[in-house]
């Protein structure tokens, strides 16, 4: 049994990001066609387009504000032109800020968590979800983190966001379900990336005393989560909220 992408067109968001990337990587070794969406980080974007292309990938890096109506519609267009309608998007850009107590948090920071949660996660779906359901077969997934259920202090506009993308993707599970099309979260929790691993900073011994497995996760880790519930090996399973994080957060039932 592996997980078998072929012919599959996938959209990653913030995939020149420090997890977009490994997720974009996976979901090609998987056999997807990658469209690798991103801001502001042209050269990375570039760089991982030519990089998944050599590895026989076909793939293409696109500029969009995953909150602005017009840009998400102009992706979506360049997508189906360049690789042809997407099966499975990835929701994982997030606007980035200082943290400080919600107090002190300025109100900015919490409508540029809204915009690129909540916003980000409703307009893919009204850009990519309807040439899923005219295919019979989709996959949303959307990054979340652990954050949503620890709220700890401090990061009240980020636990903001993730909470409302929450609600959205539930209701979109529901109203979606019936078209053969999956709706899910993968909640990370405070990962080792690239950026971690070339400043030498993998170890934080108070975090990792208290996730039960005793040490942080890799990207990869969240990369395989999102590539399983992208494959048909995750057909029947919708609205689901997957912590990665060591069990350091528990969702409750």
């Amino acid at each position: 049994m592996k997980i078998d992408l072929s012919g599959r067109v996938a959209v990653v968001t913030g995939a020149a990001g420090e997890l977009g990337r490994v997720m974009a990587r996976t979901l090609a070794e998987c056999g997807a066609n990658v469209a690798i969406g991103y801001l502001k980080s042209q050269d990375k974007a570039l760089a991982l387009r030519d990089e998944l292309r050599g590895k026989g990938a076909r793939a293409t890096a696109i500029q969009v504000d995953v909150g602005c109506e017009e840009s998400v519609y102009a992706m979506r267009d360049a997508v189906t032109a360049e690789l042809g309608e997407a099966g499975i998007i990835v929701n994982n850009a997030v606007a980035a800020y200082d943290w400080t107590t919600l107090l002190k948090q300025d109100v900015k920071d919490f409508e540029g968590q809204f915009r690129t949660c909540v916003m980000q996660n409703v307009l893919m779906a009204k850009a990519f979800v309807p040439g899923m359901i005219r295919a019979g077969w989709g996959r949303v997934i959307a990054i979340s983190t652990e954050c949503a259920i620890s709220a700890a202090a401090g990061t009240g506009a980020y636990v903001s966001g993730k909470r409302g993308m929450d609600g959205v993707l539930r209701v979109l599970a529901k109203e979606v379900g019936e078209h053969n099309i999956t709706v899910n979260q993968v909640a990370p929790g405070w990962m080792i990336s690239d950026r971690v691993r070339a400043s030498g900073t993998e170890r934080n011994e108070a975090y990792e005393k208290a996730v039960p497995l005793r040490h942080r996760g890799q990207d990869q880790d969240i990369a395989n989560a999102v590539a399983f519930l992208a494959s048909d090996l995750a057909g029947f399973i919708s609205g689901a909220f997957l912590p990665v994080c060591g069990g350091n957060v528990m969702v409750g039932v």
